[in-house]
């Protein structure tokens, strides 16, 4: 298993980033609140879980290894595979996905694509007594400090932090967020749920025809 990388970043894209190791470039997947911590040229470190398929070998890299084992324990849920598990993480901080699942709070675990309402509640039956409590300490998003995503409208930090991480300054990435909130309201209610990486493409689009 490759727990973690550690190398200069060659490229950064809104589904993952390349990471350079040792002269190769490892292709990361990532969240959109991952990517925006990364910028081209610089150093970092993720944590990974590599998942191997008969056809395909994905890593998927997270900003801290708390993110990462709450990445691997979603996965023994029935039927939450590494799409749905980072789809998890991509809505909701560490901390969040804690008090969602040991509260019962099937509303917010709704809001990932992808699961609807047997959905949470196999999450909550399955995962409860092994998520351990939760409390309102900060140190349960885990070492890096990530800062938790407002209950609100979580879509617009993570859509605003990512374009802002991927170069814009924070009045374009703001304007790309305004003119997508009625395709966020459109989600909604269409799914009860905000499609992150769809919103961040279209904001890309949006940024590179102006």
């Amino acid at each position: 298993m490759i727990a973690s990388v550690h190398g200069r970043v060659a490229a950064v894209s809104p589904d993952g980033a390349v990471v350079e190791v040792g002269g190769v470039g490892l292709a990361v997947s990532c969240t959109p609140g991952t990517i925006a911590r990364l910028q081209v040229g610089e150093q970092a470190r993720l944590s990974t879980s590599l998942v191997v398929r008969e056809d395909s070998l994905t890593l998927y890299g997270f900003a801290d290894d708390d993110e990462r084992s709450l990445f691997e324990l979603l996965q023994t849920a029935n039927g939450v595979g590494p799409r749905l598990a980072q789809a998890v993480l991509a809505i909701h901080p560490p901390r969040e996905v804690r008090r969602a699942v040991s509260m019962g709070d099937l509303k917010a675990l709704m809001q990932v694509p992808g699961i609807g309402r047997k959905g949470a509640e196999r999450l909550v039956l399955e995962l409860r007594d092994r998520l351990g409590s939760t409390t309102s300490d900060t140190s349960l998003d885990g070492p890096s400090g990530l800062p938790s995503v407002t209950a609100v409208a979580p879509w617009r930090d993570q859509l605003t932090s990512a374009l802002i991480g991927l170069g814009w300054n924070p009045k374009e990435a703001d304007g790309a967020v305004g003119q997508l909130a009625p395709v966020a309201d459109e989600q909604i209610a269409a799914t009860g749920a905000v499609e992150v990486a769809v919103l961040l493409r279209q904001a890309l689009q949006l940024l590179g025809r102006g």
